[in-house]
């Protein structure tokens, strides 16, 4: 048996926990530069806010229906992940982190109720961090999350499906007949596996929910899709098909890129963007232990800007040898950058992406070693990423990310963030006597 255990809502569940006056409120967190809806509460869905809306369509809402809209503050979303994580690591043996909301833990050869135990958690969850969760059980990663979204779809939409799998459901706790009701009630785009293309294409053939879906042949999903849908058959009917990876596999390619919250047209603020932008890509190969051997960078301007001059253009240049140095990828890119570079142009995005990626040829303890990167390189790049973990991402950084100061012309626009409640000393929530 395996479990999926879902956050509601997070980021806008996040917020609340730190912001309890949004409770009940219709509230969205905004994308990068607050450009469109990514989360949004039960009460913004009500008012029939869709996924993706752009903010600007929103803006009446504010007025009209007393709409909260917020910035993305992803270090703060990243740090209650990790604690709902740890908290969700103890249902079961090993876990699965899917996304930063999302983890499978396996339940295999678990003894008693299984029902009861993730009650249990969910419970824990909500109290110790706040965050209101579903959880749902089933012999396969499909059924884990046809579950999941039974239990969700049970507690926010009365009636949908019965009130006892509200919260928690456990496929594999029932009956021939009650299964064949629950797929019979789910229609075919909300298994997973199924996005919208392939829902058109199996509804136009007669496949319009999860309990038709599990009748097609897997010879025939396979022949008339893919082996992907193949899979999806098989794991409808309880044979698992995808596999449970207790550590995620490594990345083929990082990249790092951004949308500016104003135009740029100085080569020296390029310059910054550059830097910072290669900076966190190098930090991200280092965690997954890896090297790169090819570097790309890019420049645009918005196409949205019709009055704008537009211009486009990217670059990439193999590296004498692989590394994973932030010096020597930002100097790569940076290289690039000078030779994509036009005047007379206002930039709006930038970004770099590291290609060609390989394991540390060797490792000792949480540091690289090989012949490309020296030990005092390496410790150093070691001591950078512990210093900006501990006391916030730029603390230490490149002298070509620039000076501080209050705002950067390619910073993104932020204007709703809340503070960094468990991630800043001075966010901490102050309590008066």
């Amino acid at each position: 048996m395996l479990a999926l255990i879902d956050g509601n809502n997070f980021y806008v569940s996040c917020e609340r926990v730190f912001q309890p006056w949004l409770k009940g409120r219709p509230v969205v967190v905004l994308s990068n530069n607050d450009g469109c809806a990514i989360a949004r509460s039960d009460e913004a869905k009500a008012l029939g806010i869709k996924m993706g809306a752009p903010y600007f369509q929103l803006r009446g809402l504010e007025r009209e229906a007393g709409l909260i809209a917020l910035s993305a503050n992803f270090a703060l979303y990243g740090d209650m992940s990790e604690r709902m994580m740890s908290l969700a690591a103890g249902l079961g043996h090993t876990q699965e982190i899917y996304s930063i909301d999302e983890s499978f833990v396996d339940l295999s050869g678990i003894p008693g109720d299984l029902v009861r135990r993730a009650r249990t958690l969910r419970r824990r969850i909500l109290q110790w961090i706040g965050i209101p969760t579903c959880i749902g059980i089933g012999p396969t990663k499909t059924l884990a999350k046809l579950a999941n979204a039974i239990a969700k779809s049970a507690d926010r939409k009365p009636g949908s499906y019965p009130a006892q799998h509200a919260h928690i459901c456990h496929l594999g706790a029932c009956t021939p007949e009650e299964l064949r009701a629950l797929l019979a009630a789910t229609e075919v785009g909300e298994v997973w596996g199924v996005g919208p293309r392939i829902g058109a294409q199996l509804r136009a053939q007669g496949i319009h929910t999860a309990l038709d879906l599990q009748s097609m042949s897997p010879a025939a999903a396979k022949a008339g899709w893919s082996v992907v849908l193949e899979k999806t058959v098989r794991e409808l009917n309880g044979t698992p098909c995808i596999a449970f990876e207790d550590e995620p596999p490594a990345k083929q390619q990082i990249a790092c890129t951004r949308s500016f919250g104003q135009p740029v047209t100085a080569l020296t603020e390029l310059q910054e963007a550059i830097t910072e932008f290669a900076c966190r890509a190098a930090e991200k190969l280092r965690q997954q232990h890896s090297h790169t051997g090819h570097i790309m960078a890019f420049i645009r301007t918005s196409p949205f800007r019709q009055h704008d001059a537009q211009y486009s253009r990217s670059a990439s240049i193999p590296l004498p040898s692989p590394t994973s140095d932030s010096a020597h990828i930002t100097q790569a890119a940076n290289a690039i950058l000078k030779r994509i570079y036009r005047p007379g142009y206002r930039y709006a995005k930038a970004g770099v992406m590291l290609m060609d990626l390989q394991p540390a040829s060797r490792e000792q303890g949480t540091l690289d070693f090989d012949e490309t990167m020296p030990e005092n390189r390496v410790r150093l790049m070691h001591a950078m990423d512990q210093l900006n973990q501990r006391y916030g991402r730029g603390t230490l950084k490149l002298a070509s990310a620039g000076a501080p100061r209050a705002r950067k012309l390619w910073a993104m626009k932020q204007e709703r963030m809340s503070t960094g409640y468990t991630t800043d000393w001075r966010g901490l929530v102050v309590v008066d006597r």
